[in-house]
This record gives structure tokens, C-alpha cells and sequence, in this order.
């Protein structure tokens, strides 16, 4: 098992879900040098760990994501895996990636969901929490 380091997005926030034993934290910052808000692009980095606190072994298959940006239009992104791997988790193993999300506003949130299977072959979903994409200083607007 990989040990990891805690880490926290730019404004300290962590944002943790457990589902059946295994852990889902996300750490957002936002990645100022890549974004370019007077062409509306806002970049957020985000860095997510799984980990497996169970007594099976798991393997994520897929993923759902639904992002918000401010002005409350909803983007709903599915796929396999992450990041191009599907990752297997024995007990007390975890696995950490980073990814980014593009935002046309400076505010926004993400939440979604994992699919994962088990030896048994028993489908099941994990949550990601929701979490914040909000730039210190923007105007947070909500409908």
C-alpha cells in the first residue's frame, strides 16, 4: 500500500464520502497559470484518493461526474475507469490520481460517482462528495 500524505485544496478544503468501506477524498485548487478567465476559462486540478478500509478485493470500473458551473448549467461526463487505468484495490491499498476540470465561470462543483466490482462480481456504486470549484472573491451565484 502506497502511503500518502494529506493534502488540502487551496482554501484547506478536503471533502471526504465513505461508501462500504471504501474512502473518497477530493482535493480541488485551482490551476491559475492554465486558466484564462478573460477568454472564460477557469481550470480547476483536482487530486483524488480511493481508499479500500474492506475485507474484499474491489476494481474500479467506471466513472459518472456531474459538474455545475455558476450559472447552474449542468454537464454530465461518464466513462471507464480513471485516468486510462482501471485500478484494483486490495484491502487496506489505495490509489491516488489527478485530474482537471475546465469551467466557463469562476464558480462551479463537481459530484459523481464510481462503479466497482468485486470477486463476487457484484456491481456496486461509491460516491465522490461534492466538492467546490469557487475562485476566492467570485460572486457564488445560485438560481
Amino acid at each position: 500500500m502506497q502511503r500518502m500524505r494529506r493534502r488540502r485544496g487551496q482554501d484547506g478544503s478536503a471533502y471526504e464520502a465513505r461508501t462500504r468501506d471504501i474512502v473518497v477524498r477530493v482535493f480541488p485548487v485551482y490551476a491559475a497559470e492554465e486558466s484564462s478567465p478573460e477568454q472564460g476559462l477557469y481550470l480547476w486540478s483536482y487530486t483524488v484518493e480511493i481508499e479500500n478500509h474492506g475485507v474484499e478485493t474491489v476494481t474500479l470500473i467506471s466513472r459518472r461526474w456531474s459538474i455545475t458551473d455558476g450559472f447552474n448549467r449542468v454537464n454530465d461526463v461518464e466513462g471507464s475507469g480513471v485516468v486510462g487505468e482501471q485500478p484494483e484495490l486490495k484491502p487496506r491499498e489505495a490509489f491516488r490520481y489527478v485530474s482537471n476540470c475546465p469551467l466557463p465561470t469562476p464558480s462551479g462543483a463537481m459530484k459523481g460517482s464510481y462503479s466497482m466490482i468485486n470477486a463476487d462480481g457484484e456491481v456496486f456504486d461509491v460516491e465522490i462528495p461534492e466538492f467546490s470549484l469557487h475562485l476566492p472573491g467570485a460572486a457564488l451565484k445560485i438560481n
